[in-house]
């Protein structure tokens, strides 16, 4: 690529992962667009323009309200993205009028001195249940997670009782629910920056700021597929758990690990289902379970609307990638680890168009729901006495 042309990388997330005949998604800005076709052109590269104006993309998800389907201000709209500000005000409206199903607490703060604020879900029965965490907006240009953990959220609310799969969930299983893990950065590309991905710490020797929340934890920390260099996306911070957001998650699930039965964290965009070894080729120990979890979570989605989802070990199906929060909870004794690439696979990309909120919550809570029953059954473990090394 040219020296002075700079393309931000959507897939793979940078320049280093891309190998021979695979596609690539870059987002260039307007005045280096001549120059990227004359150089595509040069080198024989096959292209295609899917977003021609990405401005005019952006403000049709960020614009005006006015100008945007709005229902009366007592009924909040899930179908479309909704800020910060606006998802935290949901969330003491969710815990105020749902006392018998919902509470919230803080894990800690933000860089930036935000609450990082959670939600635990399910009737309280009886205390020590198996727990289900699910962790949305890890990464802030992603924003169709943090529109699924609300979905995830309303959906469970408003069929407890009446549809019995999900009452059954909520009676026998706890659901931890963090709608925006990271605060700072999501803010931040709401009002500033709308592909920012990392979260906002400063550093001390660069400009650059933030660190890549899902490179940052304790597990193979700064391996391959994570960058040292403060200003790449994939910067895995100063040291691990550097960053307040990830260390207040692990210090929670780390308390609670007991009771964590599956780790289930949303992002975008790939269509795929993922679970451990991120940093390794290596099978996990109870691979024959959590392929099976996986397999039935993916055939649970597809029923929705024929949508199709690749699954498979995060290193082999998406990239090779180190301190991982999947592979970190695995290590840590969540036996059933999962990260979730939305829709869609590149047409759209970051800005997933707020028409598909729908259709992407309702397939995906589809798996989270199969994912979360399977926990209730046992699985076979014979099959996982001999793992594949």
């Amino acid at each position: 690529m040219h020296s002075n042309t700079l393309v931000d990388f959507w897939q793979p997330i940078s320049a280093s992962l891309i190998h021979q005949n695979a596609t690539v998604d870059v987002h260039a800005k307007q005045n280096d667009t001549q120059d990227l076709h004359a150089r595509f052109k040069l080198e024989r590269i096959k292209y295609r323009v899917f977003i021609s104006n990405l401005q005019k993309e952006i403000e049709k998800q960020t614009g005006y309200r006015s100008s945007r389907k709005r229902r009366s201000e007592s009924q909040y709209d899930y179908e479309i993205y909704h800020s910060l500000e606006e998802i935290q005000n949901w969330m003491f409206e969710m815990n105020r009028s749902h006392p018998q199903l919902v509470t919230m607490f803080s894990v800690g703060k933000s860089y930036e001195g935000r609450p990082l604020y959670v939600f635990q879900l399910g009737k309280r029965s009886r205390p020590q249940k198996k727990s289900v965490w699910i962790d949305c907006g890890v990464h802030a240009r992603e924003w169709i997670g943090p529109a699924f953990c609300q979905w995830f959220v309303k959906e469970a609310l408003s069929s407890y009782k009446y549809d019995s799969v999900m009452t059954r969930l909520l009676n026998q299983l706890d659901f931890f629910i963090m709608p925006v893990f990271n605060v700072d950065g999501y803010h931040f590309s709401w009002n500033t920056d709308r592909f920012w991905r990392k979260t906002r710490s400063k550093n001390h020797k660069f400009h650059c700021r933030g660190v890549d929340a899902n490179r940052n934890w304790k597990v193979k920390w700064c391996n391959e597929g994570a960058s040292s260099h403060p200003c790449d996306d994939t910067y895995c911070g100063p040291f691990p758990e550097s960053e307040p957001e990830v260390k207040a998650v692990a210090k929670f699930l780390r308390k609670h690990k007991e009771r964590m039965k599956a780790y289930i964290s949303i992002h975008a965009y790939a269509q795929m289902l993922l679970y451990p070894y991120s940093y390794k080729y290596t099978a996990i120990p109870n691979f024959n379970c959590v392929e099976s979890a996986a397999q039935n979570a993916v055939a649970a989605l597809y029923s929705a609307y024929g949508v199709r989802y690749r699954y498979g070990p995060a290193s082999t199906t998406l990239y090779v990638s180190s301190g991982s929060s999947i592979d970190w909870a695995y290590r840590n004794g969540i036996p059933y680890a999962f990260a979730f690439e939305l829709r869609d696979t590149g047409h759209f990309g970051f800005l997933l168009p707020e028409s598909l909120i729908k259709p992407t919550c309702t397939e995906t809570l589809r798996a989270v729901k199969a994912i979360a029953s399977g926990l209730l059954k046992k699985c076979n473990t014979e099959k996982n006495r001999f793992p594949y090394i």
